[in-house]
């Protein structure tokens, strides 16, 4: 009841502001193939991305050519367009990536997703997939959910990254049709054994999991598990016991970007 009061309140807020949408131009950047913009976004993953997937955003800001090329494949490249179905799902997750990692540079670099934040990132700023204008969260909720589903692939929310500290680490290399399974079971696992995504309290008979899992619970059960937690358990280091009560961490809206140490100041010497 909760969740449902949630979202009907933001669709009212989303409708009410959906004047104020500001569409976002794509890069005017050469046409590539497919094999050409992959590249391209492998480039800005391997440079400007760490082990633990946070991305420095001032050094991509300078150093944009190959992210604004895979932003400009992606907007002239139907999502739904490809006929392989592990090529697909793998081009939908690079895209939203390469998305919310530009739209990050062409909002300027905010601090947080937070508050109202969240509703301009999210909704009202559209860009352009495969020749039309949508937000990112029309582009997750209308043609990657459903395309997961589809295939009956929920570890796709594992590896869809908005640039926010919860979310899935953001791996160095882009994802693969050849290589998909393997490659959601990695971040799939690699979610599960945060602590701030799973962890039982025996003391309190409680496990706290990811709001993430929260945010979508029809894409989990009852196709994929018997509850969010009997799906958790299927992929955390330790199963918890499914009697345990279900708590479910805060998310964390804070830009994942590389934290950078102060500017040392010259001391100014007495003459």
């Amino acid at each position: 009841m909760r969740r449902g009061l949630v979202r009907g309140l933001l669709g009212l807020v989303v409708a009410g502001l959906t004047g104020c949408a500001t569409l976002v131009a794509p890069p005017a950047a050469p046409p590539a193939s497919a094999a050409e913009a992959t590249a391209a976004w492998a480039r800005v993953l391997d440079r400007h991305v760490d082990a633990r997937g946070d991305v420095d955003f001032e050094a991509l800001a300078a150093d944009r050519a190959d992210l604004d090329r895979y932003v400009r494949h992606v907007a002239d490249t139907a999502p739904l367009g490809i006929a392989d179905p592990s090529e697909r799902l793998a081009h939908l997750i690079n895209a939203y990536n390469a998305l919310s990692m530009f739209n990050v540079i062409d909002s300027g670099i905010p601090v947080t997703h937070a508050g109202l934040n969240k509703v301009r990132f999210f909704v009202l700023r559209r860009l352009t997939v495969g020749g039309q204008s949508m937000s990112l969260l029309r582009f997750e909720n209308d043609v990657i959910r459903p395309e997961a589903r589809r295939l009956g692939e929920p570890r796709v929310h594992f590896a869809l990254n908005c640039s926010a500290r919860s979310c899935p680490r953001l791996p160095r290399r882009p994802f693969s049709g050849a290589a998909l399974d393997a490659e959601l079971a990695r971040e799939t696992t690699a979610f599960f054994a945060r602590t701030e995504v799973f962890r039982i309290d025996h003391a309190e008979r409680t496990v706290w999991l990811s709001e993430l899992l929260d945010f979508y619970p029809e894409d989990f059960v009852p196709d994929h598990g018997v509850s969010l937690l009997d799906y958790a358990n299927r992929h955390a280091p330790q199963a918890a016991p499914l009697d345990y009560r279900v708590r479910f961490t805060p998310y964390d809206w804070t830009f994942l970007k590389i934290r950078r140490p102060p500017r040392a100041t010259q001391a100014v010497s007495s003459a």
